[in-house]
């Protein structure tokens, strides 16, 4: 039996992978797009559709957080408004980038060795922060380099600190394309450029990252979709998955505290640095054992974090009750 043309097994297991990077989500803030495109690609799928894809369900998931944070006040819109030309540009520099390695027969292999290294450096990170109790550092002098830039025209934005509207530009612009090469919305990097370049309070960079993910996603999920490069059944699946853990996940902030599980999410995203780097060697040397490593990485330690959630979640339950 077919189902919008994946069998109904497919489906259930992308609904069930949406589930997983739902609870992320609503967890730990973090969309979980960083992970789609890598697992696509662990999959077999081209590098073209795996990037697609991943934008067209970074779109989906945006929008829904996007409109939480317009309900509080939280977009800065004339920060955004410029941040958006700059994104959608580069998120075409970066599909035309995927396109040309994909007929020079390199991007599988350019995009995999990249997110390896991107998802090996986030993990990293993350784990220094746990080991640190969350207590994070700005970094000195960025914020006074970045204001101190009189290039007109300038921009007041949220926090009072008045921003170069070229440097905002060229981070939109930097941040597209890395969007459109790696099926990613960029907010695991615009959230921090604006909380400490820009000056701009925690909560309106969230909501702001959000709104020009929102825009530019949909801008990326057309231009790939025109190339036949989105899955469509694949990302509705995961999609609702998403919706549903997307809730767990939020409820649970409630009852979890935060910092007992970011050792765990450090785990995901270590496993899948490895586990892309594991099927792009298994592919480059004909060795199957190295992808079915791969996939029971990747699967295997987003089931393990979701799991500690939810399990943690229930023990609190129950000491409460």
């Amino acid at each position: 039996m077919e189902l919008l043309g994946l069998g109904v097994v497919t489906i259930a297991f992308f609904v069930g992978f949406g589930l997983l990077i739902g609870v992320l989500f609503g967890f730990f803030g973090m969309g979980g797009s960083f992970l789609v495109t890598p697992v696509l690609l662990v999959l077999g799928y081209p590098a073209t559709v795996a990037v697609g894809s991943g934008l067209a369900f970074v779109f989906g998931t945006s929008v829904i957080g996007s409109l939480r944070h317009r309900a509080h006040g939280q977009i800065d819109y004339k920060l955004a408004a410029v941040l958006i030309p700059g994104l959608t540009l580069g998120i075409e520099v970066g599909r035309r980038i995927v396109f040309l390695l994909d007929e020079l027969g390199r991007a599988d292999v350019a995009v995999g060795l990249v997110y390896a290294g991107l998802l090996g450096a986030a993990g990293l990170f993350v784990l220094r922060d746990a080991r640190t109790d969350g207590t994070l550092v700005e970094p000195i002098g960025i914020a006074t380099a970045v204001q101190a830039v009189d290039l007109p025209p300038t921009m007041t934005v949220s926090g009072g600190a008045t921003v170069s509207g070229w440097i905002v530009l060229a981070v939109g612009l930097g941040i597209g394309t890395l969007s459109g090469c790696l099926g990613v919305g960029g907010g695991f990097l615009l959230l921090p450029v604006m909380i400490y370049g820009f000056g701009v309070p925690a909560a309106v960079a969230a909501g702001t990252s959000l709104l020009q993910i929102a825009v530019s996603g949909a801008f990326g999920t057309f231009v790939y979709a025109l190339s036949n490069a989105v899955d469509d059944p694949v990302v509705a699946a995961m999609l609702v998955g998403s919706a549903l853990g997307a809730r767990v996940g939020v409820g649970a902030t409630r009852l979890v505290d935060e910092t007992d599980i970011r050792g765990y999410f450090a785990v995901v995203l270590l496993a899948g640095s490895v586990a892309t780097a594991s099927e792009q060697v298994g592919g480059a040397y004909g060795i199957e054992a190295l992808a079915t490593v791969s996939v029971v990485l990747i699967f295997g330690s987003t089931l393990l974090v979701g799991g500690a959630i939810v399990r943690a979640s229930i023990a609190s339950l129950e000491r409460n009750a």
